[in-house]
């Protein structure tokens, strides 16, 4: 009996001094400086996707609250980077300038970074112009029509494989596609559906067209040769969506409507 006990201590303590080194690895992967790097895109309003801006210039929303809770239990604080778009977020993972960003995690970026279980699933389609007889799917696929989607971002690239005929061009952030679609350079913007309710305000008389052209989660993505910091971040989201972490970062960002991703 006392065997067994002794047995069984050992074997806790080995369970227990692996978790620690795994916890120092990805502490060492996730956070080099001793600062957790997150990298946030920015938009007009705050979307599972994007922060806002607030009159001093922080940033508020699912991403940074997200990042903080990670950082949190970390053990270190936050180096907080704000990019007009998710596809530089990219680069600076891959790079390893940024330790974490958060962003759709299409294909294409899984060749170049890692990804944690998604958090939120978005669904794409386009806000047509109030000049426009735009009222469709079909009806953007002509070659009549200019569609804007932001830079690098994956609903820009899956708008471009599935439209044969209308002409895609790219704009560098929101802002500016939206200005381009108010002064009628382009006739429709391609974006995640949670993001338009809000800019449709801005651009009287424009449609939110029904469906989607694409579905993707959104995760957080890690640098592509760290083991543990995925195996963290992996770790980290799975409690965050079961303990309410994540629910409660959507419903402080006023996205009470909006489902997280099982």
């Amino acid at each position: 009996m006392k065997s067994a006990t002794v047995l069984g201590l050992v074997m806790t303590m080995s369970i227990s001094a692996g978790a620690m080194a795994l916890e120092g690895d990805a502490l060492k992967e996730l956070a080099p400086t001793g600062k957790l790097r997150v990298g946030v895109a920015y938009a007009p309003s705050a979307t599972p996707v994007f922060v806002a801006k607030d009159e001093s210039g922080g940033a508020h929303g699912v991403p940074r609250d997200l990042g903080d809770a990670l950082a949190k239990k970390l053990g270190v604080p936050v180096d907080l980077t704000i990019a007009a778009t998710t596809n530089e977020l990219t680069d600076g993972v891959a790079a390893g300038t940024l330790d974490i960003g958060f962003m759709p995690a299409d294909d294409t970026r899984r060749e170049r970074v890692n990804f944690s279980p998604a958090y939120f699933v978005i669904e794409s389609t386009y806000l047509a112009g109030a000049s426009t007889d735009i009222k469709t799917m079909a009806d953007v696929d002509r070659k009549d029509i200019t569609v804007v989607g932001i830079n690098g971002s994956t609903t820009m690239r899956s708008a471009a494989r599935s439209l044969k005929n209308a002409t895609v061009v790219p704009a560098k952030s929101i802002d500016e596609a939206l200005d381009m679609l108010k002064s009628g350079k382009v006739q429709a913007l391609a974006l995640t559906q949670d993001s338009l309710p809000k800019l449709q305000k801005q651009i009287p008389g424009s449609r939110i067209l029904d469906g989607a052209f694409q579905k993707v989660g959104v995760a957080i993505a890690v640098h592509k040769d760290r083991p543990a910091a995925l195996a963290f971040v992996t770790s980290f989201m799975d409690g965050a969506k079961s303990d309410g972490t994540v629910r409660k970062a959507f419903d402080a960002s006023g996205l009470q409507q909006l489902a997280i991703a099982p």
